[in-house]
């Protein structure tokens, strides 16, 4: 049976620059500092984003000293993934169905 897909997860990834955040993500847990030199982008528009990822549940804080971590939720971005797997699972027994126009 298909779930409904969390669309606000989506919009919440599907900005170029959080997406990079959370694929550098998936790959170690990376301080602020780390995230401005693999991005590139500005530490204010790097921040803002992150907060975007953290209130949606994506990411969550470790503090270190004067430096703060940031690590995936892998939980989420699994359920996400699971939501994805059973749309494309519906679209497969779905493709042969078709509604006859009146």
């Amino acid at each position: 049976m298909l779930t409904s897909v969390d669309t606000d997860l989506i919009r919440v990834l599907a900005d170029p620059l959080r997406l990079q955040i959370v694929t550098l993500l998936a790959q170690e847990t990376l301080c602020t500092t780390h995230l401005v030199e693999e991005t590139g982008a500005k530490q204010t528009n790097l921040s803002n984003h992150l907060r975007v990822l953290r209130e949606a549940g994506v990411v969550e804080t470790e503090p270190c000293g004067r430096f703060t971590y940031y690590k995936l939720r892998a939980d989420v971005i699994a359920s996400l993934a699971g939501q994805i797997a059973e749309l494309a699972e519906s679209a497969r027994t779905a493709a042969d169905n078709k509604r006859s126009c009146p």
